[in-house]
């Protein structure tokens, strides 16, 4: 079943296309994760989805709803959580949640419960107003917020901008959370390093338009498989080291004098691994790395986008 559905969607601003015709099929229960640069039109999307903007051609549905000819019942079934915290500084954690219950249409008693609930379940029974809260903790007050209605459908655009690393990481655990109760998660992101953490599929998008699609493994795949890297303390012993890699190498290996680096593709990461090393020492090689490594998302992102267009 889909908890968000997208066939053609369209948004034109006069002759500009911010939406050049996007499919979205997201399984409940699923995180997708929307990639691209400035401009792409991810957060035109997101708006579209959550009935913020109406679109100019296409269709779209989330919980079932269509978001055009259903946009109350899609907003009963739907949280956001935008790219900067909407929480009042001022009042403590328990009291933005009961806040926020309220302009949900709960009673004073379904707010109060509601927002112990989700304080225990976010870790974040502080008693302190929200300005004293951390970056981390303001983003996963921002997350309770949106789950006030317990939506089946949570849109996430760009929740983690300007986080550190630490406070990055626990908002990425209460995600996590979310979905293992069933919670079908949109998340707009620009951190590569994100998608491949939590995303069961991604989609690329550039120019108005989805460019790739695939789980983060199928979409590293498009620009190769693993690489195993060798660095030899010894320059003279390069090219042999070379031999050794093209022996196992499933495709050219590349030779680099100046970084004393040598790299080649492998399908059998283990094995290869385990070969050259073990040729390595048998002809006397002293390596000082050798690794195995799979491409990033990063290298996904960079191949299939390029100065604001697709890479042939």
């Amino acid at each position: 079943m889909s908890a968000v559905l997208a066939q053609g969607l369209r948004k034109s601003y006069g002759e500009k296309a911010a939406l050049d015709g996007i499919d979205l099929d997201v399984r409940r229960g699923t995180v997708r994760g929307l990639l691209g640069p400035n401009g792409a039109g991810k957060s035109t999307a997101v708006r579209i989805l959550t009935t913020l903007l109406r679109p100019s051609g296409g269709r779209a549905e989330v919980a079932g709803f269509d978001v055009t000819t259903q946009p109350r019942q899609v907003r009963r079934n739907i949280g956001l959580v935008g790219q900067h915290a909407a929480v009042d500084e001022l009042l403590t954690g328990r009291q933005n949640l009961e806040l926020f219950g309220r302009l949900c249409h709960l009673s004073a008693v379904q707010s109060r419960s509601r927002a112990a609930e989700l304080l225990e379940r976010f870790g974040l029974e502080h008693p302190g107003p929200a300005k004293e809260y951390s970056g981390g903790m303001r983003r996963r007050l921002d997350l309770a917020a949106g789950m006030i209605l317990a939506p089946p459908v949570l849109f996430l655009d760009e929740p983690t901008t300007g986080l550190d690393p630490r406070s990055r990481a626990e908002v990425w655990r209460s995600v996590r959370e979310l979905v293992s109760d069933g919670t079908t998660v949109l998340l707009t992101t620009q951190y590569l390093e994100e998608a491949d953490q939590l995303a069961d599929r991604v989609s690329v998008i550039d120019a108005g338009r989805v460019v790739a699609e695939g789980t983060p493994d199928e979409l590293k795949s498009r620009i190769g498989g693993d690489q195993l890297d060798v660095v030899v303390r010894d320059p003279e012993h390069l090219e042999r080291a070379a031999e050794i890699i093209g022996g196992v190498a499933s495709g050219p290996v590349e030779l680099d004098r100046d970084t004393r680096h040598v790299r080649g593709p492998v399908n059998e990461r283990v094995r290869s691994l385990t070969e050259v090393l073990t040729a390595l020492a048998a002809a006397g090689i002293e390596a000082e790395d050798v690794a195995v490594r799979r491409p990033t998302l990063d290298e996904v992102f960079l191949n299939l986008t390029e100065a604001g267009g697709v890479r042939p």
